[in-house]
């Protein structure tokens, strides 16, 4: 269920074509190649030496295979972690894809058992890797187990697609996500960090979950994603927005915005700091993290007979500055 309509008033005009910034996809890829080949070799050869017996015989280094190669998982191509698993052949899979392969060896489908590769789960305690995250810009360097816990919460991993209409599986910066949102999505950009919004509804009493809307707004050099939506709270709906910041949750604190909703003589106001859209959509709503407002409340805001929905919800972004004098923050406000 959408709206009705929808009017954004800015405190200038929408963004031009040439200021949205241009695509700019990373694509994450593995650290290391899924096409390499391992190199089986016999004991007694003088060129290799084996790191993992099987029964019948080992995983063997050739010269020009790399131990980053043999930590390789040959189903999934990810990085293998403890437990490294291999057959009576000495050939390895992840604990993961262990099961998927229904404990049969992919390289030469004989049963897999539960044979541990101890020797290459010693040999990855010994390794320090880059974060894969390095091509956006993380510099890090980590001991081969750390590497995931790291990778988990790097500040340069890439970003979830904010729109909240849908799952999208979309992942990429900043640049490339407003781009996306405006293309493919089709939310509305707005250049300035003063809004007014006008929401109407013909019928308020018919309100389904994940009721939503969302307008991008550029703002002091950053993008800001303002959320208005109805959903169910408990039996009663309710009709919520909210402010989420394209970026950390770091920088997301170097800004506050306010909103505001009234009518009839009354008024709410709401004043905090937008979340970061680290923090999914659902977590924020679920969180009642923004301007909430009850259905009665709503409807009296609208005026006339109560059975149309119109809220004009105005606000404000600006950015806290530190005072070199007093040590104190004062507002910076975008004009």
């Amino acid at each position: 269920m959408e709206f009705d309509s929808i009017e954004c008033v800015s405190s200038s005009d929408g963004i031009e074509e040439d200021e949205i910034p241009q695509l700019h996809s990373h694509i994450i890829r593995s650290q290391f190649s899924s096409s390499k080949t391992m190199t089986h070799k016999n004991n007694n050869n003088n060129n290799s030496s084996t790191l993992c017996d099987g029964n019948n015989g080992g995983i063997a280094i050739h010269p020009a295979t790399s131990v980053h190669e043999l930590l390789e998982c040959p189903v999934c191509t990810n990085s293998m972690y403890p437990p490294i698993h291999q057959c009576h052949n000495g050939h390895t899979i992840c604990s993961t894809c262990k099961a998927r392969v229904h404990n049969r060896c992919p390289t030469c489908r004989q049963e897999l058992g539960d044979i541990r590769c101890l020797a290459l789960e010693k040999v990855a305690e010994s390794l320090e890797l880059p974060c894969k995250y390095g091509s956006l810009g993380c510099p890090e360097i980590f001991p081969y187990y750390s590497k995931l816990k790291h990778e988990a919460a790097c500040n340069f991993r890439p970003y979830n697609c904010p729109y909240a209409g849908s799952e999208c599986a979309v992942v990429g910066d900043i640049p490339y996500l407003v781009t996306h949102l405006r293309d493919d999505h089709k939310v509305d950009m707005h250049s300035g960090c003063t809004f007014n919004h006008r929401y109407v509804k013909s019928n308020p009493r018919e309100v389904e979950n994940a009721t939503w809307m969302l307008t991008v707004f550029n703002c002091f050099g950053q993008y800001f994603c303002l959320h208005f939506e109805a959903f169910q709270l408990g039996m009663a709906p309710v009709y919520m927005a909210f402010l989420r910041f394209m970026g950390d949750e770091t920088d997301a604190r170097n800004y506050t915005y306010s909103l505001e909703v009234g009518g009839n003589g009354r008024k709410l106001i709401w004043e905090g700091t937008p979340r970061s859209i680290r923090d999914s959509h659902r977590k924020v709503r679920d969180s009642h993290d923004g301007l909430v407002i009850q259905r009665n409340m709503a409807l009296f805001f609208s005026g006339g007979d109560r059975k149309e929905l119109k809220l004009r919800v105005t606000g404000r972004i600006w950015k806290e500055q530190q005072n070199p004098d007093e040590g104190a923050c004062i507002p910076n406000l975008c004009s």
